[in-house]
């Protein structure tokens, strides 16, 4: 019998396994950019929402804290459950992708009102606690010997994930926004193929030293720990509240009058996705100087961007305005990889995937309080508001100490 000739679907697949394997952090990246793409959609139809349904700017800060919650909740899930570490991350990544990516377009065709709306919005922050950290899990699993570096490229596609529905909305200026929305879900789709595909690391501890719930809360007895998880938690006061207000910021102020033929929403897409340059700097740095002296510096420029803006918003020039705003977006994320770094070298191996978790969790709870009050506050206090973000950086460098402060005097 003559022998065929045609690949079987079989040696497909695992030919597109082993091309996503040779570079297998580019590859996780990517699907991190796909799949956190679904992070920020619905604040990409602010403007049509607030039309369509009268939705006021706190209410779209609503629609964020749903996200935000739904995705403390999974977190928690996973970390004190151990789910984290018990089962195959490649494929807890897959199926949550899936998941969010059908919830997100539930949100955008089927929701018509803020009550379910922001149900939907919930589910799909429950589906990004298995995105995001255990995308970093998987990054660990396939690169643990430059963590840090690694890490500034999947928080730098998160970053990108973030802005991505704001250039979508931008690109497909003539779309409905129910379509924008959508085309969040059909990338998280495709991310969920690839890291499928991808597998996980050589270096993945599938099952945790100890079985008994809530272990992982051994990881915050280390002193190196505790300050990297301190320093995060101020980090993350500001980080999600600055991308919720960024589009306020450029309308209220005089950078809407800068790049006439630019929207705001491609603005807003610029100065959110310039964070992924400073989180993939300064992943190459932390390569050079240590993941907590690059941490201690993007903690100081973004509080330092906060107290200029605040202080001099009115009286600078639409450019001006634009370069802080660019400057700002690029510091503000750009510690964020290296907390999660100095975290996971501080606690077991085999506790990762659950300590990232918790963190995330906490950190995530802290955006909540802060994007409700920012956004409460907005429509008294104007501009003024971002005053309100600057208590971030400052207990993040405070909590941060130990680890630069160790640094230095190396």
């Amino acid at each position: 019998m003559q022998q065929s000739l045609t690949p079987s679907k079989t040696d497909s697949s695992s030919f597109f396994a082993k091309l996503l394997q040779s570079n297998p952090v580019a590859t996780i990246a990517l699907a991190q950019l796909f799949g956190t793409s679904l992070w920020f959609s619905a604040n990409s139809a602010a403007d049509d929402l607030r039309r369509a349904w009268g939705a006021s700017i706190s209410d779209i800060g609503l629609l964020t804290s749903a996200v935000q919650l739904g995705f403390i909740l999974g977190t928690l899930v996973f970390a004190m459950s151990g789910l984290a570490d018990r089962f195959p991350a490649s494929r807890i990544f897959a199926a949550c992708a899936v998941m969010g990516a059908v919830f997100n377009a539930c949100f955008a065709w089927l929701s018509h009102g803020l009550t379910s709306a922001a149900f939907l919005r919930f589910a799909v922050g429950i589906c990004l606690a298995g995105i995001y950290p255990i995308g970093m899990k998987l990054i660990v699993s396939w690169a643990p010997e430059r963590t840090g570096s690694a890490l500034g490229y999947l928080v730098g596609m998160l970053t990108l994930g973030t802005a991505l529905p704001h250039g979508l909305r931008w690109l497909g200026a003539q779309w409905p926004w129910q379509a924008v929305i959508g085309s969040s879900s059909a990338l998280a789709l495709l991310a969920a193929v690839v890291i499928f595909v991808l597998g996980d690391g050589p270096h993945l501890r599938k099952k945790p030293a100890t079985k008994q719930l809530g272990a992982v809360l051994v990881a915050f007895r280390s002193e190196a720990f505790r300050a990297a998880a301190f320093g995060y938690f101020g980090h993350m006061w500001e980080l999600y509240t600055f991308w919720t207000i960024v589009p306020l910021l450029v309308m209220q102020t005089a950078t809407h009058l800068n790049l006439r033929g630019i929207s705001v929403s491609g603005r807003s897409f610029a100065i959110i996705a310039i964070g992924a340059a400073g989180c993939i700097v300064g992943g190459i740095l932390s390569r050079r100087v240590g993941s907590a002296r690059v941490a201690a510096v993007a903690l100081a420029t973004s509080g330092l961007c906060c107290v200029i803006f605040a202080a001099a918003w009115q009286r600078l020039s639409a450019s001006a305005l634009l370069v802080l705003l660019l400057v700002w977006g690029t510091s503000v994320v750009a510690d964020s990889p290296q907390f999660s770094a100095l975290s996971a070298m501080a606690c077991p191996p085999e506790l990762v995937g659950s300590a990232l978790a918790v963190q995330n969790s906490a950190g995530f709870a802290i955006t909540i309080v802060s994007i409700a009050i920012t956004t409460s506050f907005f429509s008294h206090l104007g501009v003024a508001v971002v005053w309100m973000l600057l208590p971030g950086p400052l207990l993040g460098l405070a909590g941060l100490y130990p680890l630069w402060r160790k640094s230095t005097a190396q």
